[in-house]
């Protein structure tokens, strides 16, 4: 009867939300799910109820963290922009914003580097990018482009997006403190084709 107390008490949020940012701070692989339960409070038997094992429980971040971020994209290209940004400025300012108010999904997302976490990440990236794609070649239509440039343009604003986020992510600013400069550079990339 404790333990099922206890289950119920360790929701697969609380130990989603800590082991994002354990994975982050320490890495994947100084993390075990002993260490989880021991920030949590828990044993790490509690876990198991959970997940099956620490690269179940990293892989379900990934989905959710790529889910909420492909939802944003989905319903920031159905709205009307504000005054003065195009749909697609303000789909890259939204991706911008959604880095840099949530910089322990951005860097689990797309700034791992160890391996088997990137194996985790890659099939959710190349969903994620083929949206962004998706909307830029929306975006572009009835514009004069080579085959080429149509084909190279969304990779290439997605990676200057991405680029913006990842030069401003380690300084640990929010969106807010550098709208300005966010929205200088999409006006800018979108200017540019």
């Amino acid at each position: 009867m404790a333990r099922r107390a206890v289950e119920q008490e360790l929701t697969r949020e609380r130990i989603l939300a800590v082991a994002r940012h354990l994975f982050v701070t320490k890495g994947y692989r100084a993390i075990s799910m002993r260490s989880i339960g021991q920030q949590l409070g828990y044993s790490h038997g509690s876990l198991y109820y959970h997940f099956k094992e620490k690269a179940e429980l990293f892989y379900a971040l990934v989905v959710e963290d790529f889910n909420e971020l492909c939802l944003l994209i989905e319903r920031v290209s159905g709205q009307a922009p504000g005054e003065g940004v195009s749909k697609l400025e303000y789909v890259m300012l939204e991706f911008i914003r959604f880095g840099l108010d949530n910089p322990h999904h951005y860097e689990i997302m797309f700034l791992t580097r160890d391996e088997e976490m990137l194996a985790y990440c890659r099939t959710e990236q190349a969903r994620c990018l083929e949206l962004f794609a998706a909307i830029v070649r929306q975006s572009l239509s009835g514009k004069e482009l080579t085959d080429k440039a149509r084909q190279n343009l969304p990779l290439s604003l997605f990676l200057a997006v991405h680029g913006f986020i990842s030069y401003y992510i380690q300084d640990q600013v929010s969106f807010d403190e550098i709208k300005p400069a966010a929205l200088a550079h999409v006006k800018f990339l979108a200017c540019s084709f």
